[in-house]
Order: structure tokens, then sequence, then C-alpha cells
């Protein structure tokens, strides 16, 4: 018998289900509260503040003596960017840049990362420890080590060298590009290397046991099993390293005082901040880092994209 008060059981479901969601809505929010405050306050405002200056210059009258007044531009500033040979020789040098640290880093610290996750290795927690200790020192006190480790007159090991008869320039034209690589290869080696070991830790004891059971040897089970395994942080340190390469700024900055081969504009984000602090050109430096900008959100989409495909074909 059925009474004609009873709810079908749906129904009675139904209040407690929305309840669960609204309380999961509400959570969800609080969590991301903080992220998206910290996403407004220290990313959108100033890209937008940034863009919207890239639209206005200072316009002088006269001989330039009396007060500037803010004049709407429009691209014109975006469009001086672009045909600036500086900035596009840049953009050259960052090219290169990538070409030879990213592939370095990497392949170094997976290396590395594989080496330790090995077991081959001894004290494995003091080498990790001193591997990373590079990365805890500030990047300007890094280059200025290196800096004086690649001045004549005073570095012991390009005194060492000449001990041998051997000349050495690492402020040279074609040795101080290697140069800048070298100082932040020696930083970023150990903090990738700590990335990549994390990840083989986490790796299932008994897929490496199996393949050890199939006959795979170190180097086999490393290339053929691990890598591919922890492939996603190998697109992630790539990009990362992407990202940091477009970056450059210290190195280089410290090095212009040293040697001519390090103009003002040897990077982009040099090209900025002589565009903005030396030459007072706001609207400039604030279209130039708009391209800058883009650059990197499309690189680091193009590669993500390139991951997600490679993934889905495996």
């Amino acid at each position: 018998m059925s009474s004609k008060g009873t709810a079908p059981p749906s129904a009675a479901a139904d209040p407690p289900r929305r309840t669960g969601r609204r309380q999961q809505r509400i959570a969800a929010a609080v969590l991301l509260t903080p992220f998206t405050a910290l996403l407004v306050a220290v990313f959108l405002i100033p890209v937008g503040y940034a863009v919207y200056l890239s639209f206005f210059s200072e316009d002088h009258e006269g001989l330039g003596f009396g007060g500037g007044r803010t004049v709407f531009t429009g691209l014109r500033s975006y469009l001086s960017v672009l045909e600036d040979p500086s900035f596009l020789s840049g953009f050259g040098t960052i090219a290169l840049y990538c070409l030879i640290f990213v592939p370095l880093v990497v392949i170094s610290a997976l290396a590395l990362g594989l080496l330790l996750d090995s077991g081959l290795v001894r004290l494995r927690r003091t080498a990790q420890m001193l591997l990373y200790l590079p990365h805890a020192v500030p990047g300007i006190i890094a280059a200025v080590i290196w800096l004086y480790l690649y001045t004549p007159g005073l570095s012991p090991v390009i005194k060492l060298f000449a001990r041998a008869d051997i000349t050495v320039d690492f402020l040279g034209l074609h040795t101080v590009l290697p140069s800048i690589v070298n100082i932040a290869l020696w930083s970023g080696l150990g903090y990738n290397m700590v990335i990549f070991y994390a990840a083989l830790q986490a790796l299932p004891r008994e897929v490496i046991e199996a393949a050890t059971i199939d006959g795979a040897g170190g180097i086999r089970t490393a290339l053929q099993v691990k890598v591919p395994i922890i492939r996603g942080s190998v697109v992630m340190v790539c990009m990362f390293s992407l990202i940091g390469a477009l970056q450059l700024f210290t190195e280089p900055m410290l090095m212009n005082q040293a040697t001519p081969m390090v103009n003002s504009r040897f990077t982009p984000n040099m090209y900025i901040y002589d565009a903005a602090f030396r030459r007072n050109n706001y609207g400039l430096a604030s279209a130039a880092s708009v391209i800058l900008l883009i650059v990197t959100c499309v690189l680091s989409y193009a590669v993500t994209r390139w991951s997600g495909r490679r993934e889905r074909r495996a």
C-alpha cells in the first residue's frame, strides 16, 4: 500500500544533492579566491596598464625644454618596436640562446636525475644538496661571481690557461653568449634535476622491476621506461626553461659593463629597460613588453599543444 503524501525516492534525494553541489561550489570559490586575487593584482592589472600605456606617448613642444603632454598615438609604438632592428636582433639573440641553453639544461638535468635515481651514486642526499646549492645563490650574485671569473686580469681561470699558453676570451664576440649560457646552466641545473628526481621517485617500482626481469639493462630501462613515463615533467621543464630564456636580463645586463659585445639592447628585456629608464619612452617600453608577452604565450601554447599531440599518439 502507498500513501498519498509519500514523495518519490528521486525527489527526496534531490535536495541533498543540490546542497552537496552548492557546498562544493562554495568550497571551490573559497579556495580559488586567493589565487584569483593574486592573479588580478600581479598579472592582469599590470598587463592591462602596460597595454594602456602602449597607446600613448609624451609629446614635447618646441625644443623639448617645455613640459610634455600625453597624446594618444594608437599603434605607432608597436610599429616603431617592430621596425627597430635592435629589437629584432634581440629576439635573434634569444633564439640562439634558447637553441643552446634549453637542450643543455633539460638533457643534463634529466641525466643527473636518472643517475641519482639509479642508485649508482653514493650519498645521494648530499649530492642532491650540492647540485641544488647554486640555485639558492641569487641570480645577480651568481652573475657577479662568473663575471669575475671571465674578466681578464682578474680571473684565476684565465691566468691558469695563460700558464699553459692557452688564450681564452670569455667575453669575445663568439664566446660571450656561451658564457651567459654557462651562468644560467650553473644556476638552473640543480633545480631542474630536483624536479626530474622527484618525478622518478614517484614511479611505480613494479614497472622498473618488470623491465629488469625482461632483461632490460640500466640504460635501456632509463631511456625506454622511465623517461616516457615522466614525459609530463620533461615538457614542464622545457616550457619553464623557454619562458626563463625569454626573460634573460640579469647576466647580460652586468656583462654590458664589462664588454662591448653586449650592448644596451642585447635582449628584448634589455631593450625594454633601455626604452623606459634611459630614453624615458614608456609607451615604447610598454609596446615592447606586450609584444614579448604575446611571443611568450604563443610559444608556451605551442609547446603544450605539441606535447598533447605526442601523448595522444603514444
